[in-house]
């Protein structure tokens, strides 16, 4: 009798990864595997790393280590940004035992990759020259009860300081039919929300000949399905139009929540990261969404230290920030990426610098926070259960427009979606009452 292969996943980065993973799970178990814990002993270890910043290609470096420490003998499947882009490093690291790299146009290989009988040879290649989207079904996110749906990946901005565009290819879409099969298998799996993702998820359709585009796409999902609630996971200034904005106010399933990028609010650095909109863009961008939506959660990513960025750079991005209705904040210190225009721009921030300026910018994003918090104490919100608090021994959800709130109930409420008021704060968290359960 064929023994039961055993299979650890890893996975570091973005949510398209966490999509691309649950896919190797989801085939892995049909074929008959064992999906075990990455921190105990597997036959094989699936790695999905990330290359977005030096500390991403650490901790997957840091990974694939321990891998070979926990079992010796086990067959290494590296893949994802990091095997995309330092493939030779990984052959020093593994010393070229049972190691296969699965570049990111061949992710859809993973399962033979990690089954094959006598190794496999799939270098990365050129993925600029891929056209097409890997097919990659899901069936299960296992242990959530909010599932991702990658409709889009692949990048053509090439913002200066990013590396991703070289690791993950031109912008390629998921066809509709597609889309919608595996929107259904989640609905049919009992999920209540999906957050539509992809590396640049506002060009989708753009390559492909269906006439659609991300706003017929997501009115289509949210007529077709209308019990599903629907987030988007994040969004370009440029892209934040009146068409998103008429159907976040029409379908009550589409959540009032926008993650929109800025990255920096001094016009002279967007323009040395390549970003290809104004900083008035953006804030026209936060407030017609707060103008149309109140209750909207607007979040944004910021990188701090950019080469040539002072300290009227820093201000600026500062004041704009305080003096706009956005709600959290996504602080990043800037990471040179080899093979990058920013990594060799002159006027590097010394890193002292550089983490003053995010320690600040993270400070205000926690009072933005908190702000948006308080002002929906005594507002009743409607909160997709997702687990227990271990600590308070209460249930913990987010709400429509993604507060996490804690408040009293059954177990089998997980997963559900219910009508939580939002009482106190205590320690800056959120806690609430059911209604009318």
């Amino acid at each position: 009798m064929k023994s039961v292969k055993k299979i650890a996943i890893a996975t570091l980065g973005c949510k398209v990864n966490q999509f691309e993973s649950a896919s190797f799970s989801s085939s892995l178990t049909r074929a008959g595997c064992e999906i075990v814990p990455f921190n105990g002993r597997a036959d094989i270890y699936v790695i999905n790393t990330c290359a977005v910043t030096g500390r991403a290609g650490q901790q997957s470096r840091q990974l694939i280590r321990r891998a070979m420490k926990t079992n010796p003998a086990a067959r290494l499947v590296i893949t994802g940004c990091y095997a995309q882009a330092a493939s030779r490093k990984i052959l020093e690291i593994t010393d070229n035992r049972s190691v296969c790299i699965v570049g990111n146009g061949n992710k859809d290989l993973v399962l033979d990759a990690a089954l094959a009988e006598n190794g496999c040879d799939l270098p990365p290649g050129d993925i600029g020259m891929k056209r097409e989207i890997c097919r990659l079904p899901v069936r299960r996110f296992n242990g959530r009860t909010r599932a991702f749906l990658r409709i889009q990946d692949g990048c053509n901005n090439f913002c200066s300081y990013c590396i991703v565009p070289h690791t993950r290819g031109r912008s390629r879409s998921l066809a509709l039919p597609e889309v919608l099969e595996q929107a259904a298998i989640f609905s049919e799996e009992g999920y209540r929300e999906l957050v539509i993702t992809g590396i640049n998820v506002g060009k989708y359709g753009l390559d492909l000949d269906e006439e659609e585009t991300i706003y017929t796409l997501l009115a289509r999902l949210c007529r077709e399905f209308p019990d599903m609630r629907f987030r988007l996971s994040s969004i370009e200034p440029t892209e934040v139009n009146d068409s998103l904005l008429e159907l976040m106010t029409r379908a009550p399933n589409f959540m009032p929540h926008l993650h929109i990028p800025l990255q920096s609010g001094d016009d002279a650095i967007l323009r040395r990261m390549n970003r290809r909109y104004p900083v008035a863009a953006f804030a026209r961008a936060v407030q017609q969404s707060h103008d149309a939506l109140p209750h909207i959660a607007i979040g944004c990513d910021i990188l701090g230290g950019f080469p040539g960025e002072d300290n009227a750079a820093h201000d600026n991005t500062r004041q704009l920030l305080a003096g706009l209705p956005v709600t959290y904040l996504h602080v990043f210190p800037f990471s040179r990426r080899p093979g990058t225009p920013a990594a060799s721009m002159k006027d590097q921030v010394p890193k002292q610098i550089k983490d003053e300026r995010v320690s600040q910018l993270r400070a205000l994003g926690r009072e933005k926070k908190l702000e948006f918090y308080r002002r929906h104490v005594g507002t009743i919100r409607q909160v997709l259960v997702e687990r227990r608090n271990k600590k308070t021994g209460l249930l913990k959800g987010f709400s429509e427009n993604y507060i996490p709130v804690q408040f009293q109930g059954p177990a089998r409420l997980t997963g559900q979606v219910v009508a939580i008021r939002i009482d106190r704060l205590d320690k800056d968290e959120p806690f609430g009452t059911l209604q009318n359960e």
